[in-house]
């Protein structure tokens, strides 16, 4: 694997062994009590043993099952801080969670914790109980009816959509870590050292263990790589607005940082950090169209027959209406009355229905990722990060090592970075 490529090349033969003496795995569901783990021999050991514990565990699909975001994002942390707690020496909990837990905010949107039960939009008050049973009883009654999977996969999507915009959340990912957040601060009552990271949109590595390293498609990047592909003309955000990104080994430094420092003090109740670029070194879309339009203008990918894949400059749509309309007269529409003459003529057999369904499923698919991404591109947020500021002027003066572990979004040249690093990470990671 490409990211151990670093400690592969300082240990040869023996990388396997050097891991094992620093790394021990215990297979687990943080969705279940005690984390899953069973064997109480071992469960002692953790308890005696432990003294840092770090939450990176997520499902961070926008659209994911409710039931499994419940469980994962909601759940998890509570059963991981009940785990913690019957732990001898545990000096911080550390729970990475997302900026984004903050819905559709708008203006200067602080560092501070989130209530027990309180609704982004409305006065009632969320009953995460009554969540977790609702859920319960929805599988029960699908698996009654003897539902296929996949019909029981499509109706806890749009049930975990419709609770999320209900409460005032955009997406069932951030409605669960919003609540999973709620549970962590709610029960702790600052008898564990708590910190709470929330990063922005995570994008490649910056400089550790090497630039442009990234797994997967994250966040924007979905319409980068769509736009790269060809696959992606006109898209809705406004070009005036900013993408709030921030390099992975950045929000990782923030991590280590934050965990040294609070683990070192004598105050038990929660920090939370934003790490994130919005406030200090903001960067637009109106950028980072110009930017991949010249980049995958100088270096276009190829496509199947061998020949570069041409792109243009996105059109952009500053409201969801006015794009859903342009997609409507431009493509849905053209795409009916297709349909309608080619059954007319009797010409709708398996060419033209296969062709018909294909430009069905991509426009589909462009207006889906569109109605994914939509909080996001036009979000109006500024993270405050006045504890990360102040976390980075602590690490300078107690830490000899703290520029080995620099998470300061001005330190970072957005175009030199989308450039030169970033973009060709996705190219050789992502779209290899």
């Amino acid at each position: 694997m490409a990211l151990f490529d670093v400690l592969r090349e300082q240990h040869g033969a023996s990388l396997y062994s050097f891991v094992y003496e620093k790394v021990t795995p215990v297979p687990g569901d943080i969705s279940c009590v005690d984390l899953g783990i069973r064997d109480s021999l071992l469960k002692d050991q953790i308890w005696n043993e432990i003294d840092t514990v770090i939450n990176c565990a997520a499902t961070t699909n926008f659209d994911e099952r409710y039931d499994v975001a419940l469980g994962i994002n909601t759940l998890g942390p509570l059963h991981l801080l009940n785990f913690v707690k019957k732990c001898n020496n545990v000096k911080v909990l550390v729970h990475l969670s997302t900026a984004y837990v903050c819905g559709e905010d708008a203006g200067f949107i602080q560092e501070k914790p989130f209530r027990l039960g309180k609704a982004k939009k409305g006065t009632g008050m969320i009953d995460i109980d009554i969540e977790k049973k609702l859920v319960e009883e929805k599988l029960r009654k699908l698996h009654s009816e003897h539902a296929e999977e996949s019909a029981v996969t499509s109706y806890m999507k749009d049930y975990g959509t419709e609770r999320a915009r209900m409460f005032g959340w955009p997406n069932t990912y951030v409605f669960t870590k919003a609540m999973g957040e709620m549970l962590l601060v709610h029960y702790n009552r600052d008898t564990v050292p708590l910190v709470i990271i929330r990063p922005t949109m995570v994008t490649s590595t910056y400089q550790e263990p090497f630039p442009g390293w990234i797994e997967g498609v994250r966040t924007i990047d979905g319409v980068v790589v769509g736009y790269a592909k060809g696959k992606l003309k006109h898209f809705p955000f406004n070009p005036q607005l900013i993408v709030d990104v921030i390099p992975a080994d950045m929000v990782i430094n923030a991590l280590i940082m934050a965990m040294v420092e609070y683990a070192n003090r004598s105050n038990t109740s929660e920090i939370i950090y934003h790490v994130g670029s919005s406030l200090r070194n903001p960067f637009t879309f109106s950028n980072l169209n110009e930017l991949f339009f010249l980049y995958f203008t100088q270096n276009p990918l190829i496509d199947k027959e061998g020949k570069p894949i041409k792109v243009g400059k996105i059109k952009a749509f500053r409201s969801m209406a006015t794009f859903r309309i342009y997609m409507a007269i431009r493509y849905s529409l053209p795409l009916k009355v297709f349909q309608y003459l080619a059954i007319i003529a009797g010409l709708f057999q398996k060419p033209y229905k296969d062709k018909y369904t294909a430009l069905d499923r991509n426009l589909k698919r462009g207006m889906r990722l569109a109605e994914l991404y939509e909080p996001y591109v036009f979000f109006k947020g500024i993270f405050d990060d006045t504890n990360s500021e102040k976390l980075q002027i602590a690490a300078r003066e107690t830490c000899s090592e703290a520029d080995a572990f620099n998470f300061d979004p001005t330190s970072v040249n957005w175009e030199a970075y989308m450039m030169d690093v970033h973009f060709p990470g996705l190219v050789k990671y992502v779209l290899k």
